[in-house]
């Protein structure tokens, strides 16, 4: 059976971005600069600019930005400084991982499992055949498991065939969750590396994680998901040279050395996670705030179960609290909360991986958070495997939907910011994953305010004056120029399109949770769904529209009807308008995007 992916076989992941102290320090010292000038930039916005005529969309317009500004403080502490885990020697045996006397001098053992529910059961056996690969310079009790929730005859034939153990169950409770837990109880390896159906690890991802548990403390080490499939489009020069001949690609060539290397048409989805990882992530290295993301992460076995049965004894706990804590006789009382707690342990699941949609945040959480130990992760910044990326809009939409919903209803719900002996810095940084998904209302703002501009004439600041200017171009461009620095090597204008674009998927995310409604686990499809997607991006579409439209509207107005006197007015939403059409474009051209083969 052929998979489309097998014309990729040869490509290799990139390094990690090497760091520089200088480069690090410039960063700081702008970044530093930037947010003077912008706290200098609200200061201004609401004493001094405000349009009294028009508080009804002045003070929301403000107030947006005081909120968008608050969430660059806090990615800017994300962003403050790479302080990478040092790599050490693999471990020749479990002693050297566990803080018990004595320990015995045994090899490591290591579960890989690997997670699958309808997948094309031989797209699970390249995942199982690579699994077999994994190298070590140490004897290593090795065992890979199929973990198979689809309870698949043909499933547990391949698991048969490729000598590697097949574990299913009865139910689906818990979805992915219960799938982990219940191998858990299945297997008893010292280390439990976590993959997706389609996760191929490389053979060098034991020896290269295993030696961060020398350090006792350490619960998890995540490693970078790599998308291998992404489309790595043309080169500006062979594009221009296509349609322009020669003098084409001169132009490009000139382009890119102004900028550095473009190509047309790579990543249609702007899904590379290398800024999430190889920044985000890798950033919060120095309090020991990563997350884990699921597929690529090894997990120290103990660590999990004993952060679970803390969990579990906190939870009995607090449950027979509730019934109990009103019985005013205090013999009565002791009896009863006995009574009532071995109930509730026979009712209440223990749950190693928490159950939900977004379990793996969710752990670390219970870990991060763990009263009795402070349980460190580490994100390790060389990619270890290579998974498949979403093939079209609705499969990546469904991803993203997953993500946004199930944060917000941790955040909602079991807050981590109140949780547990996490440190601030710890607690800042899931403040900063929190406050980014809480970003779609005041992006909403940011897209909706030069429409109404464009269309009414009315300004939410008194005067785009001279004022305006001085206080708003130095923070704009000083920002700008920070993270250019901060992010060196790195594509930044696709994250932040992104996260301005996906403001109608977070919001539903937000509004999904307000209303209580659960967030519905759903495996992420490995082959490209067929259709139409443009029904997804109406939300998109009608601010491209909107903003054009508006545009040649108020041109019309300044410029055939004799309103000079609202220039200045229209010069800055013109460049607002089209900012925001250009962050909606990639997600447009998404919904309409069709691989190199197949028919329009």
């Amino acid at each position: 059976m052929s998979f489309y992916f097998e014309a990729f076989e040869d490509r290799r992941p990139p390094p990690p971005l090497p760091w520089s102290p200088r480069l690090e320090l410039a960063w700081q010292f702008l970044v530093i600069v930037a947010l003077v000038l912008g706290a200098n930039y609200i200061r201004w916005r609401w004493t001094d600019s405000l349009n009294p005529d028009a508080l009804w969309f002045a003070i929301p317009l403000a107030l947006a930005e005081t909120l968008a500004y608050i969430g660059l403080v806090l990615f800017t502490f994300n962003l403050w400084q790479v302080r990478d885990f040092p790599m050490r020697e693999p471990p020749r045996s479990i002693a050297e991982c566990v803080d018990e006397p004595g320990a015995p001098e045994r090899p490591v053992s290591v579960d890989v499992f690997i997670t699958t529910y309808n997948e094309e059961e031989e797209l699970v056996r390249i995942s199982i055949r690579d699994a077999k690969k994994l190298t070590y310079p140490h004897p290593v009790d090795l065992r890979v498991h199929v973990l198979d929730d689809g309870r698949r005859p043909t499933m547990k034939a391949v698991a048969d065939e490729e000598g590697v153990n097949y574990i299913t169950r009865s139910n689906n409770v818990g979805f992915k969750a219960g799938n982990l837990r219940n191998a858990m109880e299945l297997t008893s390896g010292d280390f439990i590396v976590i993959c997706d159906a389609d996760t191929r690890l490389f053979p060098t991802y034991l020896e290269h994680t295993l030696g961060y548990f020398r350090d006792k403390d350490v619960a998890w080490v995540q490693t970078p998901q790599w998308f291998y499939d992404i489309p790595e489009g043309r080169r500006l020069p062979v594009v221009l040279g296509s349609r322009l001949g020669g003098f084409g690609r001169v132009l490009g060539r000139g382009v890119e050395r102004v900028i550095g290397p473009v190509r047309i048409g790579q990543d249609p989805f702007v899904n590379d996670p290398q800024m999430f990882y190889d920044v985000i992530m890798r950033r919060r290295n120095w309090c020991s705030a990563s997350f884990c993301c699921g597929a690529g992460s090894v997990h120290r076995r103990e660590a999990v179960m004993q952060a679970a049965l803390r969990s579990f004894g906190l939870a009995v706990d607090k449950e027979v609290d509730r019934y109990s804590r009103e019985i005013e006789d205090e013999q009565l009382r002791g009896d009863f909360a006995d009574a009532m707690r071995t109930q509730v342990v026979l009712e209440k699941e223990l749950t190693p991986y928490k159950f939900h949609v977004s379990e793996d945040i969710y752990t670390s959480i219970v870990l991060h958070s763990d009263e009795a130990r402070r349980w460190k992760s580490v994100l390790h910044p060389q990619v270890e495997s290579r998974m498949l990326s979403p093939q079209d809009l609705l499969t990546w939409m469904i991803q993203r939907f997953k993500y946004a919903g199930g944060t917000l209803d941790i955040a909602f719900h079991d807050n981590p910011l109140f949780k547990g002996r996490m440190s601030l810095a710890q607690r800042a940084m899931y403040l900063t994953t929190i406050w980014s998904y809480l970003g779609c209302l005041w992006n909403i703002v940011f897209l909706v305010a030069p429409i109404i501009y464009l269309f009414s004439g009315i300004a939410p600041l008194s005067a785009y004056s001279t004022a305006f200017y001085l206080h708003a171009l130095p923070f704009i461009l000083m920002t700008e120029l920070a993270f250019l620095v901060g992010t060196w090597g790195i594509r930044t204008w696709d994250g932040k399109s992104s996260y301005l674009s996906f403001f109608p998927v977070n919001f539903r995310a937000l509004w999904t949770v307000l209303r209580g409604e659960k967030i519905k686990f759903h495996v992420t499809p490995k082959d490209r769904q067929e259709g139409n997607f443009l029904n997804l991006v109406m939300p998109q579409v009608a601010i491209i529209v909107l903003t054009l439209a508006g545009l040649a509207y108020a041109a019309f107005r300044v410029f055939v009807q004799g309103a000079e006197h609202e220039l200045p007015n229209l010069v800055v939403n013109v460049a607002w308008g089209l900012n925001n059409v250009f962050a909606m474009l990639p997600l447009v051209r998404a919904a309409v995007w069709e691989p190199e083969g197949l028919p329009a």
